[in-house]
């Protein structure tokens, strides 16, 4: 800017140093007047119409640059304002951020709270315990000593006198046995009772360590930021249906369930007297199409007041991990009942959700339609995904349904739902719900319900 300027200072000194009018051809003139002759210098007109084109030119150059300098600012101005924004935005997302780190180390104190409470009530329990059982032996000993009186009574005495004291201790040692008992039931429910402090102790324990790691990875502010939203469990919401039992639920029903790292969802939850099993599959009426996708076996189909299957995504979110039973039960046409508990954990998606059995030893005969093939990974099957064990066929095609195949004929839970009695064709039987060791092959089933729960509800059961 400060050049153009100098560059027209300099065209238009020439024209304050000349006079007017102007000579097209040029040259000068001269006038007489007094004697003496007065010549005046004039400018060429060529020279005149060079620097009027130069001061166009000029002012064209100006424009264009006042032009180009007004677009710089307009696109200054939107990149502030856009950079005013994200400062704002910015602003926000911390505060958020910051707002949701507090919340964050406000339930870990909570849940590190009842974590004391429970650790104090289980000490008393514990206590109160010890203090039954000695007072257990105590009786124990009277009784004992009681027991040698009367024998010493009836050998070395005689008499109704002696007849009547040896009643009354017999008497008196039925109250003492009575005691016992009652004491034995008291502590038998304080040990069931300390059993459900232990679980929720590990349930908050394993709260406090997600709540605590969430705190922890909770991002600090960049200078770029980034914000993601994460999925985690609440505080408040159950791993599965043997926890809610725990907590005191004690009706069978729908509830809602959040295993760690999943997000929430719905279950069946089968309720019993000895825990709560999660329901993943259930036939009785034939009211579900099962001949499903791998898509629809992998996300779940039906309905959780009917007939449904829960799906091997949710399915490997609860029992990812060793520790679980598996419940396989069926009935058939004469209303007889079976079922199959095995040890198992289900693999991920790399695996094609893999059906592992835990089982040592020998596998009983009701067992072997499933555990034995199963002890070193059965990938799941179906109609569009064929990972089964038998290289020239595709069983879940072939039977109908999805299922852990290892051949085409041992078992099949999700087959074609056939009312009794059953077709006469053996290809259309075949495609039928049925378990090869307990009702043949190609039997159709009545029903058949499949659950999972954690090992400790075997433990409880025995």
């Amino acid at each position: 800017m400060k050049t153009n300027l100098a560059v027209l200072t300099l065209c238009m000194a020439p024209l304050l140093t000349l006079g007017f009018p102007f000579d097209r051809k040029g040259g000068s003139s001269s006038t007489s007047g007094g004697g003496k002759e007065k010549r005046v210098q004039y400018a060429a007109w060529d020279d005149v119409n060079v620097i009027a084109h130069g001061l166009l030119q000029l002012g064209q150059g100006l424009k264009e640059h006042v032009d180009k300098t007004k677009v710089q600012i307009r696109d200054i101005s939107a990149k502030l304002k856009t950079f005013n924004r994200t400062v704002s935005e910015f602003g926000k997302a911390s505060q958020k951020l910051q707002q949701e780190g507090e919340a964050l180390r406000a339930r870990a104190r909570g849940l590190e709270d009842r974590e004391g409470k429970l650790l104090n009530v289980t000490a008393e329990l514990r206590d109160r315990a010890e203090e039954m059982q000695q007072d257990r032996r105590t009786l124990a000993d009277r009784v004992s000593r009681l027991e040698e009186r009367v024998e010493g009574l009836a050998t070395t005495q005689g008499g109704d006198r002696n007849g009547t004291d040896a009643r009354n201790i017999q008497v008196m040692l039925e109250a003492q046995n009575k005691r016992i008992d009652e004491l034995m039931g008291r502590i038998r429910l304080q040990q069931e009772k300390l059993d459900k402090q232990n679980m929720r102790i590990r349930t908050l324990q394993s709260q406090i360590q997600l709540s605590r790691k969430r705190v922890d990875e909770a991002p600090r502010i960049p200078s770029i930021v980034t914000v993601e939203q994460r999925d985690s469990p609440a505080a408040d919401t159950a791993s599965d249906c043997h926890e809610l039992f725990l907590r005191g639920e004690t009706t069978s029903g729908i509830f809602t369930i959040q295993p760690l790292d999943s997000k929430p969802f719905q279950v069946y939850c089968e309720m019993t007297a000895a825990g709560g099993w999660t329901v993943v599959q259930r036939r009785r009426d034939g009211s579900v199409d099962f001949h499903q996708s791998w898509e629809a076996y992998e996300n779940g189909f039906g309905n959780l007041k009917g007939e449904f299957w829960l799906g091997l995504e949710k399915m490997h979110s609860i029992a990812k991990d060793d520790g679980y039973i598996l419940n396989l039960g069926m009935s058939d046409w004469n209303g007889d009942l079976a079922s199959v508990r095995l040890p198992f954990s289900l693999g991920g998606p790399d695996t094609k959700y893999s059906l592992y059995i835990k089982k040592e030893g020998a596998f009983s005969p009701l067992e072997n339609s499933l555990g034995p093939d199963a002890t070193n990974g059965l990938p799941f099957s179906t109609a569009d995904q064929d990972n089964d064990r038998k290289a020239d066929a595709n069983c879940a095609a072939n039977l109908s349904g999805g299922w852990w195949f290892s051949g085409c004929g041992q078992s099949n839970l999700n087959g074609r739902y056939f009312q009794s009695p059953p077709p006469k064709q053996r290809h259309q039987r075949k495609q039928c719900i049925f378990w090869k060791t307990w009702r043949g092959r190609y039997y159709p089933l009545r029903s058949s319900t499949i659950m999972i729960a954690p090992a400790e509800i075997q433990q409880r059961r025995s």
